[in-house]
């Protein structure tokens, strides 16, 4: 697996990871989402620069011009429901893509931190021959995306696979590049370093979910 972390270089990008952990800001849900989005929109731009282009003319009221424009077909496929913002980021930027959602939610069986992540409503277009795009805001244990891929084998075979993220643990890192092909690229805007026994990011940011739309029960 290709990983591109980016929390090492000083940019704009980090003012926002700063923003969704603060537990001020974390209060105004909007701007958790709007956050949430602009790093989407910011690690899309990133990725964008390792697709396929090719040229074509461009015809202007003066005259016409040559562009090198994306001709790689791409399918957006996000986690429901804590991976809404990023993918409306990712989507403003990835405008002609095709677009996928599959619901995966933690199950503990025994009410105890043991838990397994359960594959529910899913919807995708064909992925023979196209670049995947899977997003999941919180890479925490690994399981979720591990689920999720094994879902979308019944839709085919994509051409190449990327996962954009915004916040990781490096137990996540190690699962997916254990279960996805060598050639994915990870484009992730900070990794930290450890888990609680339940599973969830520390330092992280809490429930992106809970943070963008609310409690659940």
């Amino acid at each position: 697996m290709i990983v591109h972390q980016f929390d090492q270089a000083h940019s704009i990008l980090n003012t926002f990871i700063a923003e969704i952990r603060d537990i001020t800001i974390q209060k105004d849900p909007m701007r958790f989402r709007r956050n949430i989005e602009r790093i989407g929109e910011i690690l899309a731009y990133e990725l964008s620069k390792s697709l396929d282009y090719s040229q074509k003319e461009v015809t202007t009221p003066l005259g016409t011009k040559s562009s090198f424009l994306c001709s790689d077909q791409l399918v957006l496929c996000s986690v429901l429901r804590a991976g809404l913002p990023l993918h409306h980021g990712i989507l403003s930027y990835f405008d002609g893509a095709e677009n996928a959602f599959i619901s995966a939610y933690r199950h503990h069986p025994n009410n105890d931190d043991a838990f397994e992540v359960i594959v529910k409503y899913f919807a995708a277009p064909s992925l023979d021959g196209k670049i995947l795009v899977l997003t999941d805001p919180m890479l925490a244990t690994g399981k979720t995306l591990e689920n999720v891929l094994d879902a979308l084998k019944s839709h085919g075979t994509p051409k190449q696979i990327h996962i954009i993220s915004v916040i990781g643990s490096k137990d996540g890192l190690a699962k997916v590049q254990d279960v996805f092909p060598e050639d994915t690229h990870l484009w992730i805007a900070a990794v930290d370093e450890g888990l609680t026994s339940k599973g969830y990011i520390v330092p992280g940011l809490g429930d992106a979910g809970d943070l963008s739309y609310g409690m659940k029960l």
